[in-house]
C-alpha cells in the first residue's frame, strides 16, 4: 500500500508515471481508490463543476477504403461500385442546414484511404464548404488519411497539411489511432499507415498549431501492456509540442464495437466490462498529466456508464453525433439529442455547458 501511495502521490503532483508505475495501478488498485485520484486530477487540470459538450455531424465523405480494417462494416472495396458512395455538395448542404437548424457548429469529415482522391479532392472540396458555409469549422481526416493523401502526392506531410489548412481544415481528429502498437494494427488493420505515420503526421500538425486530439479504441486483441504503452507515447508526443500552441486538446478513448464484423466473428465479440472502461479512463487521467480533457464514450457505452466516467476523471461528454455511421454498424444504437445530452450531464451532479472544438464556450 505505501508503493501504491507513493505512486498516487507523483500522479497528483503532475509527475510523469512509467509503465510500471501504471501496470500496478491497474493491476492492483480497488476501482474506488482510481476513481477518487483521476478525480482530483480532473479538478486540478479542469476545476469547478462543470462539463462540456457540443454539437457537430459526422458526415462520411466516402465508404470507398483500401486499409482494409477487421472492425468496420461500414466501409467496401473500390471495386465494389453498387455499394460505393462520395457525397455529394448538395448532399452535404443539406446536412449542414439540418446543423445550423440544431445549432451546431462543426463538420467532422471521415473518409477512408481512396485510393484515387488525392489532395486537389480534398481542397476543393474544404474550399467549397467554406465558401458556402465560412462559420462551420471543419474537424476533418486524421493521420492515416493526411499518410495516405502524402503517398499518393509523394509529398510531405507538413506540405499537405499546410495546403488543406489553407483551403479550410480547421483542426485534426485523432481518427485511425486504435491501439498505437504496430503488432496490434498490423492484424487489425494490414493496409493503414502505420503508429509512427499517425505519430509523425500529429507532430507536424502540432508545429503548425493545428488544434488535434488523440484515442485509443481498446477491448480487442490488445494487451494491457499496450493500452499504457499507448498512453504514454500519447504523452511523450505532447511533450514534445512547442510552446504555446494547441496540441492535443483531450483523449477519447471507447471500446471496440464489432458486432458482424470480421473481427467480431475471430474474437467472439469480446466485450468490456463496466468496471474495466471505468479503470481505463481513470487511468488515462492519472497517466495524461499533459493533457486537459478527457472525454467520456456515451456513444459505445451508454449514458449511465458515461455518467460515472465523470466521476472518474472525465469532464467532457462529446458531442451529440447528429450523424454517426461507422460505430453504429458495428451494433450500436445508444443516441443523444441536446436536452438528453444536457439532462444527462445534470443528472450525474454536474453543471452542463456548450463548446467548440477548442473547448471555448460557446
Amino acid at each position: 500500500m505505501a508503493a501504491v501511495d507513493k505512486i498516487f502521490r507523483k500522479a497528483i503532483s503532475l509527475q510523469p508515471l512509467s509503465a510500471e508505475e501504471l501496470l500496478q495501478l491497474y493491476k492492483f488498485t480497488p476501482t474506488s481508490e482510481l476513481m477518487f485520484v483521476a478525480n482530483e486530477l480532473r479538478q486540478i487540470h479542469v476545476p469547478g463543476n462543470g462539463v462540456s459538450w457540443q454539437i457537430d455531424r459526422n458526415v462520411n465523405i466516402t465508404n470507398v477504403c483500401i486499409s482494409g480494417c477487421k472492425f468496420c462494416n461500414f466501409h467496401c472495396k473500390p471495386h465494389e461500385i453498387e455499394k460505393s458512395y462520395t457525397t455529394t455538395i448538395n448532399e452535404y448542404c443539406n446536412k449542414i442546414e439540418e446543423l445550423i437548424k440544431l445549432n451546431g457548429d462543426q463538420l467532422l469529415l471521415q473518409g477512408g484511404l481512396h485510393p484515387k482522391y488525392g489532395l486537389s479532392f480534398y481542397k476543393n472540396l474544404f474550399e467549397e464548404l467554406k465558401k458556402r458555409y465560412p462559420h462551420i469549422k471543419l474537424h476533418a481526416l486524421g493521420p492515416p488519411e493526411i499518410a495516405h493523401i502524402a503517398r499518393l502526392e509523394k509529398k510531405s506531410y507538413r506540405e499537405i497539411l499546410e495546403s488543406l489548412i489553407d483551403s479550410g481544415l480547421d483542426s485534426l481528429p485523432g481518427a485511425g489511432a486504435e491501439i498505437l502498437c504496430n503488432r496490434v494494427r498490423k492484424q487489425l488493420s494490414p493496409a493503414k499507415p502505420d503508429s509512427q505515420a499517425w505519430f509523425d503526421v500529429m507532430r507536424e500538425a502540432h508545429k503548425l498549431n493545428l488544434p488535434t486530439s488523440a484515442t485509443m479504441v481498446f477491448g480487442h486483441i490488445e494487451t494491457l501492456e499496450e493500452r499504457i504503452e499507448h498512453l504514454i507515447k500519447i504523452r511523450n508526443l505532447q511533450d514534445e509540442k512547442p510552446q504555446n500552441v494547441y496540441g492535443f486538446l483531450a483523449f477519447i478513448c471507447w471500446t471496440m464495437q464489432m458486432s458482424g464484423t470480421k473481427l467480431g466473428n475471430e474474437t467472439c465479440n469480446k466485450s468490456v466490462s463496466t468496471d474495466e472502461y471505468i479503470r481505463t479512463i481513470a487511468i488515462s487521467r492519472i497517466a495524461l498529466n499533459n493533457i486537459t480533457n478527457i472525454q467520456a464514450s456515451w456513444l459505445t457505452v451508454g449514458k449511465n456508464v458515461a455518467q460515472i466516467a465523470l466521476h472518474s476523471g472525465a469532464n467532457d461528454m462529446g458531442s451529440i453525433m447528429i450523424e454517426e455511421n461507422v460505430v453504429s454498424s458495428a451494433g450500436v444504437t445508444n443516441k443523444f439529442d441536446a436536452d438528453g445530452i444536457k439532462n444527462a450531464i445534470c443528472e450525474a451532479g454536474f453543471t452542463a455547458w456548450l463548446r467548440n472544438q477548442k473547448y471555448e464556450a460557446r
